[in-house]
């Protein structure tokens, strides 16, 4: 037979093929519950004149459905590219079904299936309020007018009021409330766009506000709202329920308020975040870029990092020494109907360093001496989970803090892992559970360094454990000795049976950077890794790192000269004891005329070279975080902190203003390991200081010789990482100015550096970095 026959033939069989009812079995995996996917796929099947039924299983959603094998095609084609919004599919699986097991005509949705445990099923993060429901909340003729928990299967509460899966009513912390008929009508209309979305309430059936403080009775629905507003409006502090946690709010423009929060929180001096209704008020008081306003309206709606607009009608005092302000638009319809017109601080609700309150009772007894009101209501959450914080880098967006909005969507692997727990680091505490190619990072969990944030941590290590019945074999955490989340993993291990990994803290920084950008480790990076504070290999305190590193092992190929610090962590806490030990390690003279010599007495001077001449409790250490805070001690920006990373955040943002920046370079003494000597870059710095050079410039200058140190010692090291991914990592990149420099100085030299998108630099990405650690 002729070709040309011969195809014509074939394309009648596959023509007559196409036409044959057939029944599939389609197993979705991915975020599929709680998204609306299930009424999605039955209008897509209604559509389509096809048969069959889908449910809920563990670890996804199964579709049986029949018809011709071509519009099952065409179906198919539909699941992956007409999915809700906040679908994310990563798989679907066919399997042919016998004849006898066809469904009969119609299509449905069928209880969930509990055949299949032990499957993973995805479960959504936290979702902003759509503009659906936005429309229905201010239209005066639906039935939820003003109700501040409307939402549906586009938005709402998700992953905060979970208890279990299958994602169904009844494991989530909306069981208690049973739906009116006009409600469990919407609930099982698959035309309805609440169809199946498990927190449908309404005023009638739903959560209700409480209003309570010490000096007005008690009021609940509309007249809390009214009470919450008119005592924000008189300059109180209210304690406000929101989806993870309590906010601590209060009005953006009074300083008396800002300024009593500060001293009732203990929180001086760190930002504080602030609530605008709208892109036009965040455009009235900041410089909003279009990545920026894209961040801001996002359905993850996170803390935004924008540069601020000088007199605006905001309080000074809600980020002082910086130049940023981290804005936010409102996300529930409890803060929609809340901020109105006025700009609202919108703080995490706990005093410093605790963990957030997430329960009305607990509110009442642990925020009573902060906040003057409560605006509470009955709907358990059953996770805390923070506020996410970014910011625009290189026109990206990069993660400060990886939590609400985003917590616990799963993280690609490049590799697959066995079940393990890596419990991460002490500060900005966040765990990762991972099994094969996937890695689930936990909601923002704190500083580990008390008894209640590590029972946070607990309760959320369980709740993750047992949502995605992930079993660990294995512990990773960090090499330090005195961590608390490491002496948890020793002592769960001891008591499970199960191994603990070690694992040194700038190599699993690195390995979470070749872990996100998809690499498998079978070569190397050259990883920068400058942060603070780090439990080196050799019992020193790391954190000027450059590492040669795989998911194996590392090697350490440079790093900052080491410095003895006075005082360990009171050194920390005081940057002008960092500076006179930068200063005397590199043999400068104490002038009486640097601020950090005239923040101390004469005594303590004395003290202090003591320690410093016969190393008498001091800690060494290779920090290019403390070199940043010496930095800044020396040009007068701050020589006591009281958060972390204080200093140096002031010191970039004195930098950004700069006309005339000074030319400064580290020496590379020869290694091996190549050693950056800040020696050369402090003289020169303080010879600029004493003839009066402007702070900003010097303070730019610094940043920029910090950049040119990177090109240098990968141009110093040469043959040996050519040809290698090169990444930045750890907080001190966080830095926008200094990653920047890095970035662009790199990429003159020929190189195409990484740096982290989809986990933050700082320590809140470690414990992706550990789960890859020693996976053979």
């Amino acid at each position: 037979m002729h070709d040309h026959a011969r195809d014509s033939v074939d394309a009648d069989r596959m023509r007559a093929a196409g036409t044959v009812s057939v029944c599939q079995r389609l197993a979705v995996r991915g975020i599929v519950q709680g998204v609306g996917f299930r009424p999605f796929v039955y209008a897509l099947a209604r559509r389509h004149g096809l048969a069959g039924r889908v449910c809920n299983v563990d670890g996804g959603v199964s579709i049986e459905v029949s018809g011709p094998l071509r519009t099952l095609e065409v179906f198919r084609v539909g699941l992956e590219h007409e999915a809700p919004p906040l679908a994310r599919i990563e798989s679907i699986a066919t399997e042919v079904l016998p004849t006898a097991s066809w469904p009969a005509d119609g299509f449905e949705i069928v209880a969930s299936d509990p055949r299949s445990a032990g499957a993973v099923s995805l479960v959504s993060p936290d979702i902003s309020l759509c503009d659906a429901c936005r429309g229905e909340l201010h239209d005066p003729s639906d039935r939820r007018h003003l109700y501040p928990f409307i939402n549906c299967t586009d938005c709402g509460p998700r992953f905060t009021i979970v208890t279990g899966t299958p994602y169904d009513r009844p494991l989530t912390t909306m069981a208690g409330f049973a739906m009116c008929s006009a409600c469990r009508a919407e609930y099982e209309d698959p035309t309805s766009r609440r169809f199946h979305a498990q927190p449908i309430a309404c005023p009638d059936c739903g959560p209700r506000l409480t209003w309570w403080s010490a000096d007005a009775r008690t009021v609940t629905g509309t007249a809390a709202l009214d009470a919450a507003r008119t005592a924000l409006s008189s300059g109180r502090i209210v304690a406000v329920k929101g989806l993870g946690g309590f906010h601590l709010a209060c009005d953006a423009a009074n300083d008396a308020s800002v300024r009593v929060l500060r001293s009732r929180k203990g929180r001086p001096h760190k930002p504080l975040a602030v609530m605008v209704k709208d892109l036009e008020t965040a455009r009235r008081l900041t410089v909003l870029g279009s990545r920026e306003a894209e961040a801001l309206g996002a359905r993850e709606r996170p803390i935004v990092l924008v540069e601020a607009r000088p007199d605006t009608e905001l309080s000074p005092l809600l980020a002082p020494g910086q130049q940023t302000l981290g804005l936010m638009l409102p996300y529930t319809p409890l803060h929609e109907l809340l901020l109105g017109d006025r700009p609202l601080v919108m703080t995490s609700g706990n005093l410093s360093d605790e963990p957030i309150v997430k329960d009305d009772d607990e509110a009442r007894d642990r925020l009573s001496g902060i906040a003057d009101g409560f605006l509470g209501h009955d709907r358990p959450i059953h996770t805390v989970c923070d506020d996410s914080v970014v910011r625009v880098a290189h026109g990206r967006t990069v993660f400060i803090r990886r939590s609400r909005g985003f917590a616990p969507a799963p993280v690609d692997l490049p590799r697959s892992v066995p079940p393990t727990l890596a419990v991460g680091g002490e500060l900005k505490s966040v765990f990762c559970l991972a099994r094969t190619r996937r890695a689930f990072l936990s909601q923002h969990i704190g500083d580990m360094a008390d008894l209640e944030t590590l029972e946070a941590f607990e309760r959320a290590y369980d709740l993750l454990r047992g949502v995605f019945r992930i079993e660990p074999e294995r512990l990773v955490c960090d090499l330090h000795p005195g961590y608390l989340s490491s002496r948890w993993a020793r002592e769960h291990g001891a008591a499970a049976g199960l191994p603990v990994v070690e694992m040194q803290h700038h190599h699993a920084h690195v390995a979470a950077l070749l872990a996100e950008h998809g690499l498998d480790g079978s070569r190397p990076m050259l990883g920068f890794a400058f942060d603070g504070t780090g439990y080196g290999a050799d019992g020193s305190v790391w954190g000027g790192e450059a590492l040669l590193a795989d998911y194996r092992g590392f090697e350490r190929v440079a790093h900052l000269r080491v410095v003895p610090l006075p005082g360990g962590d009171r050194a920390v806490r005081q940057p002008a004891r960092l500076a006179l030990a930068h200063l005397h390690a590199a043999g400068l003279p104490w002038d009486a005329a640097l601020p950090c010599v005239r923040f101390f007495s004469e005594s303590t001077l004395g003290v202090l070279r003591t320690q410093l001449d016969r190393g008498l409790a001091t800690v060494p250490s290779s920090s290019m975080g403390r070199l940043f805070d010496a930095v800044a001690s020396l040009l007068g920006v701050r020589q006591e902190i009281s958060y972390e990373g204080q200093a140096a955040i002031e010191l970039e943002a004195l930098a950004a203003s700069a006309c005339a920046p000074r030319v400064y370079r580290f020496e590379l003494a020869p290694g091996p390991p190549v050693v950056l000597d800040p020696g050369p870059v402090l003289a020169a710095l303080v010879d600029d200081l004493r003839r009066g050079v402007a702070r900003a410039d010097i303070g730019e200058g610094f940043h920029r010789a910090v950049g040119q140190a990177v090109v240098d010692v990968v141009a110093r090291l040469g043959d040996a990482v050519r040809g290698l991914p090169v990444g930045l990592t750890g907080g001190v990149f966080q830095n926008l100015r200094l990653q920047g420099y890095a970035v662009e100085l790199l990429q003159r030299a020929g190189q195409a550096p990484l740096w982290h998108r989809v986990v933050p630099a700082n320590d809140g990405g470690l414990a992706l970095g550990q789960a890859m650690i020693a996976v053979e």
